[in-house]
């Protein structure tokens, strides 16, 4: 259901900061917004834009995610391109938080739309969580904004090492943290005490792999009749997150009979993690929230500890554990050099994690920018770029292409029907249609 574009408040005050956040999923709108705040101070005037596909974020979802914008738009890449060059001077910060093809495509076509433009808005960008996958690729895909957000130090000095790698400019690289850390820092147990899985939607990606979590879990709440045992699950079927979700827990559950001390919770996990004594998942960035409040966390080693589900990035932490060790009671130790390096600000000093970032925005924002140069451009990958600016309707120069969507009108009934069935049709195929043919493919 797409969300009104006609919601505009009043104007802002004179001199207060005004940011656009463009997102492509209820995480990214919420990492985006947050980011924006924590930059520009709570008072900023905040419009934010979602960018129109598989997962863009319901009404529920957004509800969920907590955080209130003075305008919210559902637009195409084109269409907030077009906005963006009407009026390049209503903004001081966009915030691009999407995919790494998307964030590259908005790049070149905000290059386009402000080619004549020397006080255009600061361009800012980062990723939502842990980065364990892709580090090249995504990273690079990002190059071009004038701020790329680390969420720690460890990402800061990966980051910078990729850009010098292949002779791009590294300066944009800033340490910062992820900006939904917060909460009472834990001290004690809670009655009764309360063991949180926090579920994703892709890791694992199995059926099996899924089930034997679950089953696990379910065992974990038998085992325990005193303790509460709460599945924490990111989107309700039919609705995506950031990533595609095709066998959700919710469906595993109706298979298997499950004690009354268990429970499927949705909700902010900001609140969940308010009643939890022990944080347990696979490799969600859950776990770094819990770890800023000091919640015994465990990462899982049952399914092995690999790249493709994540927790190896968490080597190191003390945090890695199986099921069995904590059935027999185990309360993971976490490092405390593992955690500062990872940006999770145990130690009281979250509170000016942003101080360089919002210093570097300032600086930019007392002057006048150059005009956006990302790495990938028609020279460096001729043979990869226009297909990443295709896919949103965009040119190799940044221009609209030919019969782009037009802007400054809200689609009429008839599209609106047709997009809302597009986009149930696609995830009705990704959730019941992909995983059957898939297990044809494995008879």
């Amino acid at each position: 259901m797409p969300v009104s574009s006609n919601t505009r408040t009043e104007k802002a005050p004179e001199g207060t900061l005004r940011a656009a956040v463009l997102a492509d999923s209820d995480t990214r709108w919420k990492w985006g917004s947050l980011t924006a705040a924590r930059l520009l101070g709570d008072d900023a005037r905040l419009d934010g834009y979602l960018l129109r596909g598989r997962a863009t974020p319901t009404p529920r979802q957004l509800d969920e995610v907590g955080v209130r914008a003075d305008r919210m738009s559902e637009v195409t890449a084109v269409e907030f391109l077009r906005e963006m060059e009407r009026a390049p001077q209503e903004y001081d910060v966009v915030v691009l938080a999407l995919v790494g093809g998307a964030v590259q495509a908005v790049l070149h076509g905000l290059a386009h739309a402000w080619r004549e433009v020397p006080d255009r808005p600061v361009v800012v960008t980062g990723y939502v969580g842990v980065v364990y996958e892709k580090l090249a690729d995504g990273l690079l895909l990002r190059h071009g904004a004038d701020v790329v957000l680390a969420n720690s130090a460890y990402d800061a000095e990966r980051f910078r090492a990729v850009y010098e790698g292949v002779g791009a400019d590294a300066t944009a690289v800033t340490e910062c943290a992820l900006p939904f850390l917060g909460g009472t820092p834990y001290t004690a147990e809670h009655d009764p005490y309360t063991v949180v899985f926090a579920a994703q939607p892709s890791v694992p990606d199995t059926p099996a792999d899924r089930m034997y979590l679950l089953e696990r879990l379910v065992r974990h709440a038998r085992q325990h009749p005193d303790r509460e045992v709460l599945l924490k699950l990111r989107s309700k079927p039919g609705e995506h997150t950031t990533h595609i979700e095709e066998i959700p827990y919710q469906k595993l559950a109706q298979r298997i009979e499950t004690p009354a001390n268990f429970r499927l919770v949705y909700g902010n996990m900001g609140e969940v993690l308010d009643r939890t004594d022990l944080l347990v998942t696979v490799s969600s960035t859950a776990a770094l929230e819990a770890l800023h409040r000091r919640i015994p966390t465990a990462l899982l080693t049952d399914l092995g500890v690999r790249e493709a589900l994540g927790n190896h990035h968490f080597t190191g932490s003390g945090c890695l554990v199986s099921w069995d060790r904590l059935d027999a009671g185990l309360r993971p130790e976490p490092d405390p050099a593992w955690v500062a390096r990872q940006g999770v600000a145990a130690d009281g000093t979250y509170g000016r994690a942003f101080d360089g970032a919002r210093a570097t925005v300032a600086a930019l924002l007392g002057r006048d920018r150059p005009a956006l140069a990302p790495y990938y451009s028609t020279t460096t990958a001729p043979g990869y770029l226009p297909r990443v600016l295709a896919r949103h309707h965009l040119a190799p120069d940044g221009s609209p292409l030919p019969g782009a969507p037009a802007a400054g009108k809200d689609p009429g009934a008839v599209r609106q029907i047709v997009r809302r069935a597009a986009r149930g049709a696609y995830r009705h195929g990704v959730q019941r249609v992909a995983p059957v043919i898939r297990r044809m493919g494995e008879l």
